[in-house]
């Protein structure tokens, strides 16, 4: 009989997920989990098999926990559906405000990953277009409540809207990356805003 683990897999892979968001899959080493996570190599890889699994794990850990903030902020209620996608955006803006005054530029995990990884292993890139089509589908339902509300723009395809917006939270994500502070990034949401009003 095997001895019973002595730690907590959910607290190491959030351990994980910090090194793998600030360095990539390919920048993060066996020995940065290591350290990170506090746990030798032989119980890293006897509990997670392989730094793609713990990445998997890690990934997944970030956009469950990424949209159900998304869900969470558009399901307000009480609110035009247009002031949700604002609280959105305003939620983005609060986030990379606070990277850059802890002094950390990693961006959007699923962006890094999109533009990494995803493209070589079919299992990542199947993750991350789940976690996409989810995010989509909540944003898609919110526009077609403000083309009912008269906050949002009728005559768009509320699809095509989801989509404009998840572009624009992906762009004010690597604009912050590249050095745009809090102003610029308000001026970002606020035009786009605008741009979905009647």
């Amino acid at each position: 009989m095997g001895r019973p683990r002595q730690f907590d897999e959910e607290r190491v892979v959030r351990a994980a997920y910090g090194e793998f968001w600030n360095k990539g899959f390919d920048g993060t080493s066996t020995a940065d989990l290591c350290r990170a996570t506090g746990l030798p190599r032989s119980s890293l890889y006897n509990t997670f098999h392989s730094k793609e699994h713990l990445f998997r794990r890690a990934l997944a850990h970030y956009v469950t926990t990424m949209t159900a903030r998304q869900s969470a902020v558009l399901d307000t209620p009480g609110t035009t559906a247009l002031e949700r996608v604002r609280a959105l955006l305003a939620v983005i803006v609060e986030d990379e405000a606070a990277n850059q005054a802890n002094g950390r530029g990693a961006g959007c995990f699923t962006v890094n990953t999109i533009t990494t990884v995803a493209s070589r292993n079919p299992d990542i890139a199947q993750l991350v277009d789940a976690d996409l089509r989810r995010r989509l589908s909540g944003l898609r339902l919110t526009l077609m409540d403000g083309q009912l509300d008269g906050s949002v723009a009728a005559d768009r395809d509320p699809g095509e809207l989801a989509w404009y917006v998840t572009s624009l939270i992906y762009g004010m994500r690597v604009a912050a990356q590249s050095g745009a502070g809090r102003r610029t990034l308000e001026g970002i949401a606020s035009t786009g805003v605008a741009a979905l009003t009647p």
